[in-house]
């Protein structure tokens, strides 16, 4: 008999598998599973060389792989000026006078991830970033990536004064005199952005290997790039994939989703196709196409079938930017889908969620049905009449669950101009499953955290996480609420069936990768308000250990 490399014993293991059958020990050769089953199963597969982890009650589970999430950019945040862990505009103001003062041969201030909920009506202002970078630009996105603080120097630079038309897919904003203020939403960034100078791909690689490193740290152990293109403050990672796969430092099975230029129409898919060939090495494939729909509620440029509300109840003659026409969207879709691509769909408000579906039932009508497991991101207001289009579809739903709960942005920039009954639209996890419909999980890190136990433990609590509060605040819409195997098995088999990798990894069962997490404990033998401070300790790619906490 062969004996294993590796060996888990004294479980429980969640498996994942489609009975979400539970075991007690795993054994591992040539970084595949060879059996699963109790401590009795795998006591002769033991060698002198094998090497034994005694789980000791702690629970096993398959690597997660997050679906919509975007490394590279988390990297450079962490190279760069970080706000993402502050929470005010005090402490965002201090650290970017200590990031400036420390790095005084930067041409531009770059960095990012302040929160909207710190600046009244989330709009932080130039006159404010000028006392601590008076000297130089700064652009520094927010923590969605759908708006940025820039200050008056990169104003300046861009050319952008009272005089600017906003672009048909964005806005600036403005003093009541017409005058730029310092924020800029969604395509209004690109004004200033342009003039941002290249990113190295030494520095993308860098970033890229960060980020991989953090995700590895949660137990993710495969992804989904959501954007895979030049945006915002960075460069394509699309490079920089290749080059860790080229090196042998690609640790993590990633699929990325190419950009679609919302400003170039159909003449762009042969060139995607063509990085779609090219963007193939190791354990990186680029095969799907991420087609931002529309932007974010609380800057008003969610898509929504009916208008926004004006705090007061009031309907407004804003109901937001679809930045796909639907008559360009279509036929994008029938002749993506035709060539093979996967559709990757941001969506956030009900009109956007409802384009996208009808998007992929034209491809349908002209294509028939295939295996391609399109899937739409964020959904966060659906209107009921869409939810059993999924299932009817085969849309996946994509989840990023953390967002699910009461927050001061939900609170303070989202419910009062939402109004009802759309505010009890959002999130709708648990008609969605319970529609039949296919539930993948991501986080869209660096947006949040990409921890996924605490997105886990709000997608069955409808509460943050412990560490993640930002106030004392009630379930939100706890109907929707979905128990923790099936928030599990998204967050694995899931998106591992989003990402085309299902028939390797995803579950816990013999012949599949030994990509694997061990948690430090059981949430399942706990309380549910407890879900959140789970964490990973140890994380295996292929069996190979790629993650060790301290106390592991």
């Amino acid at each position: 008999m062969t004996h294993a490399d590796l060996v888990f014993t004294n479980g429980p293991v969640f498996t994942a598998d489609t009975v979400r059958s539970r075991a007690g020990a795993v054994a591992v050769r040539g970084g595949r599973i060879v059996a699963v089953g109790s401590d009795h199963d795998v006591r002769d597969l033991v060698g002198p060389s094998t090497e034994v982890v005694d789980l000791a009650g702690r629970l096993l589970v398959p690597g997660f792989q997050d679906a919509h999430v975007h490394p590279v950019w988390g990297g450079l945040d962490l190279i760069r000026c970080d706000l993402a862990e502050l929470g005010s505009e005090a402490e965002y103001l201090e650290r970017i006078a200590a990031y400036s003062a420390d790095h005084p041969e930067d041409e531009w201030v770059l960095g990012g991830g302040w929160s909207m909920s710190a600046f009244p009506g989330g709009t932080p202002t130039a006159a404010a970033l000028d006392r601590v970078v008076p000297d130089r630009p700064a652009f520094l996105p927010n923590r969605d990536g759908h708006g940025a603080w820039v200050n008056s120097a990169a104003l300046r630079l861009a050319g952008v004064d009272r005089d600017t038309p906003d672009p048909a897919d964005g806005r600036i904003e403005r003093d009541a005199d017409g005058n730029p203020t310092g924020t800029l939403h969604e395509g209004a960034m690109t004004l200033v952005n342009r003039h941002l100078p290249e990113t190295s791909l030494e520095t993308l690689t860098e970033a890229l290997l960060i980020g991989q490193r953090y995700l590895h740290s949660f137990g993710v152990t495969a992804w989904q790039d959501a954007i895979v293109g030049p945006y915002g403050d960075a460069g394509d990672p699309g490079p920089a994939y290749l080059a860790a796969a080229a090196a042998g430092t690609l640790t993590a099975r990633v699929v990325g989703a190419l950009w679609w230029d919302r400003t170039a129409g159909l003449d762009q898919i042969p060139s995607l196709v063509e990085r779609r060939e090219r963007y193939r090495g190791g354990r990186f494939a680029a095969t799907s196409i991420k087609i931002m729909q529309d932007g974010v509620a609380e800057n008003f440029t969610a898509s929504m079938l009916e208008p926004y509300c004006d705090g007061h109840g009031h309907f407004t003659d804003n109901s937001g930017i679809s930045f796909v026409d639907p008559a360009i969207l279509n036929p994008a879709a029938v002749e993506l889908d035709r060539l093979g691509f996967q559709l990757h769909f941001h969506a956030i408000g009900d009109r956007a969620v409802r384009e996208c579906l009808d998007a992929v039932e034209h491809a349908i009508a002209a294509n028939g049905r295939n295996g391609h497991r399109h899937h739409i991101a964020h959904i966060q207001v659906v209107h009921p009449e869409d939810i059993p289009r999924f299932r009817e579809l085969g849309v996946a739903a994509n989840m990023q669950s953390l967002w699910a709960a009461l927050e001061p942005q939900m609170v303070d920039l989202t419910l009062p101009f939402l109004g009802e009954p759309r505010s009890a639209w959002q999130y709708p996890f648990g008609d969605l499953l319970r529609s039949g419909a296919v539930l993948a999980a991501g986080s869209d890190w660096s947006v949040s955290t990409p921890d996924p136990l605490a997105a886990i433990h709000v997608a069955v609590n409808r509460r943050s996480a412990p560490g993640h509060e930002e106030g004392e605040y009630d379930a939100f819409l706890p109907e929707q609420a979905i128990d923790l195997a099936t928030s599990l098995s998204a967050y694995t088999a899931g998106s591992a069936w989003v990402n085309h990798l299902d028939d390797v990894t995803g579950t816990v069962e013999v012949g599949k990768y030994a990509d694997l997490v061990v948690l430090d404990r059981d949430p399942f033998a706990g309380p549910a308000d407890e879900i959140g401070a789970t964490r990973a300790l140890q994380t295996f790619v292929e069996g190979e250990r790629v993650y060790a906490a301290s106390d592991a």
